[in-house]
């Protein structure tokens, strides 16, 4: 990310209102740019693959024609040193909202989202954060602990289970917790009363030991072992 220009994002939605719309306020917000925009998740991959348009956060409608955000999202997240994805999402289906984590999504907002939570969106994807509206994160923790113990052969699967934690450090734990409230690393910092480097290698730490591929799936993980754990359980 360049300083001088801020935060690269790209826009991808069929519906050129909500690409207008959703530019009209990130252009006006200082440290942020729109460099390009599309409508389809074909033309979008094309478009992302040009060096003038490498951004640092795209937001990807679920729903499209032809390729759809989902698909759209796990081809992009293989590309080398991909851009953070935040999905955008009308509540049409919970099963979605999993694909699209599996396939890569670093975040997830509704589409009627105002222009705070949006602007807080883009700053906390650009920033390694997992920007999820709280309307939606209640959903994804139920849907991870009904398919708990069901098997899923993707390697961006569920989390891992409540025994998985057993590998981790006790301040890895508190760091895991803490991501879990939706703190970011330097409210972690300030609670725990260590520098923000430290949540950073604690967490990095986390990652590597459950196997979870980014953020957003250490905040299911911790929100998921708490809504699966037996009444009275600490």
């Amino acid at each position: 990310m360049s300083e001088a220009e801020g935060i690269r994002v790209f826009l991808v939605d069929d519906q050129e209102l909500v690409r207008t719309g959703f530019a009209m306020i990130i252009e006006a917000t200082t440290g942020m740019i729109v460099i390009g925009g599309a409508g389809t998740g074909d033309c979008a991959l094309e478009q992302l693959r040009r060096p003038e348009n490498r951004c640092d956060v795209v937001l990807m409608d679920i729903n499209m024609p032809g390729i759809d955000g989902i698909e759209a999202t796990r081809r992009l997240v293989a590309e080398p040193d991909p851009p953070r994805v935040v999905m955008l999402t009308t509540f049409d289906s919970d099963d979605l909202l999993v694909e699209a984590l599996r396939a890569g999504a670093s975040g997830f907002l509704v589409k009627d989202a105002g222009a705070l939570e949006l602007v807080a969106a883009i700053r906390a994807a650009a920033a390694g954060e997992a920007p999820i509206s709280p309307k939606l994160m209640r959903r994804l923790v139920d849907s991870f602990v009904l398919t708990a113990h069901a098997p899923h052969p993707e390697s961006a699967g569920p989390p891992p289970s409540d025994t998985s934690l057993d590998a981790l450090t006790a301040r890895e734990r508190e760091i895991l917790a803490a991501v879990g409230l939706g703190l970011t690393n330097s409210e972690i910092a300030v609670r725990l009363h260590v520098a923000e480097s430290t949540v950073k290698t604690h967490l990095g730490s986390v990652l590597r030991k459950l196997g979870l591929r980014d953020r957003v799936q250490a905040v299911i993980l911790a929100r998921t072992a708490r809504a699966s754990a037996p009444t009275g359980a600490e």
